[in-house]
């Protein structure tokens, strides 16, 4: 039995460390392929202890933790996703931001990202935010470490409301599983109306 709950303040502080060892793992996969370190998870998840308005979803089995989607409000990320919504009228402090969604493989299929969204976007509609955004990783169609079994997840996140926000593209740096060095990706930003 898959339990999934909120977590805020000091619970959620003490999930990071479990956070970051999932978003390692689940993102070594495609389309991310992150060869993710413990030093840099912890310096990017700082963000979810400081900011009031952080969330973090967690789905446990038992005590264990087997995914977990994060959200903050947009203009906690200020530095690396402002840029893309320059040329929009969108202003970024209307914006809650659904950060990552990692779950372990053998959980999917089960319902449980549809509640990662359900209770991020309750979280921010708590918060007076009416609309929501995430997004995801550009890659080439024909990259070599694609795997053939791959299904994108366009459809589960139009099915929950979210449409592409043309030409709303931000750039964010990671190393690569067959990469020397960090590259920065395109990353598409979906957004979500009338939470």
């Amino acid at each position: 039995m898959i339990e999934t709950r909120v977590l805020t303040g000091a619970d959620l502080d003490a999930a990071l460390d479990d956070v970051a060892a999932l978003r390692i793992r689940v993102f070594r996969d495609w389309p991310y392929l992150y060869d993710g370190d413990v030093a840099y998870e912890r310096r990017y998840l700082e963000t979810y202890r400081t900011s009031p308005g952080a969330v973090l979803v967690g789905a446990f089995e038992g005590g264990r933790l087997v995914g977990a989607a994060t959200g903050t409000p947009l203009v906690e990320h200020a530095d690396e996703f402002a840029e893309a919504f320059e040329a929009t009228d969108i202003e970024i402090s209307s914006v809650f931001y659904c950060a990552e969604s990692v779950l372990l493989a053998g959980y999917r299929g089960q319902g449980i990202g549809h509640r990662f969204f359900d209770l991020r976007e309750a979280h921010a509609k708590a918060l007076g935010f009416d609309r929501s955004a995430f997004c995801a990783v550009i890659r080439p169609a024909n990259h070599p470490l694609k795997p053939k079994s791959y299904r994108p997840l366009d459809g589960f996140w139009q099915a929950r409301g979210y449409r592409p926000l043309p030409g709303v593209v931000a750039k964010f740096g990671w190393k690569d599983l067959d990469a020397k060095e960090e590259t920065f990706k395109p990353m598409q930003f979906w957004l979500k109306s009338g939470l």
